[in-house]
């Protein structure tokens, strides 16, 4: 009654990345219509890489880091934003510093928020230290903001 069970196990070298879930092209997504509403929005037409891409930039606009009261894009925390033809977004970002108290959930945060533009198929955020963030990256916007100009 006491069998020994053994679980064969195998070593390599490294395993492919899964590939990213996506939302396909036939599912249409739904629209907040009430907040379109009272916004007095209209339903967006279909736009162009740039409108997009200003649609992603205003909402990262949205998204604030907790210890300053300036958003992210403001605060110089995007370094790039990639918009393929099909409506994929690679967003580019850094951190204040690597011991951030946000550093695992403002990625997520920012790619929650780049999935709710309209138009925006996909979204994946890569966070990178090279180049470090420093003060000269923000904004005149910000500065004025934090008192620095």
């Amino acid at each position: 009654m006491n069998e020994e069970r053994k679980i064969e196990t195998e070593e390599v070298a490294s395993a492919p990345t899964p590939p990213r879930a996506r939302v396909p092209d036939s599912v249409a997504r739904k629209r907040d219509y009430l907040a379109g509403f009272l916004a007095g929005e209209t339903e967006p037409a279909l736009a162009d890489n740039t409108d997009l891409k200003d649609r992603v930039i205003e909402a990262l606009k949205s998204v604030y880091d907790p210890e300053i009261p300036v958003d992210i894009y403001e605060l110089g925390l995007i370094y790039d934003i990639q918009i393929s033809e099909d409506g994929d977004a690679v967003i580019t970002m850094t951190l204040t510093t690597p011991h951030c108290p946000v550093a695992e959930s403002l990625p997520q945060e920012v790619e929650l928020r780049v999935l709710s533009v309209p138009g925006i198929r996909d979204a994946e955020v890569k966070v990178v230290w090279d180049p470090p963030w420093d003060p000269s990256q923000m904004s005149d916007e910000a500065r004025l903001e934090l008192g620095m100009l």
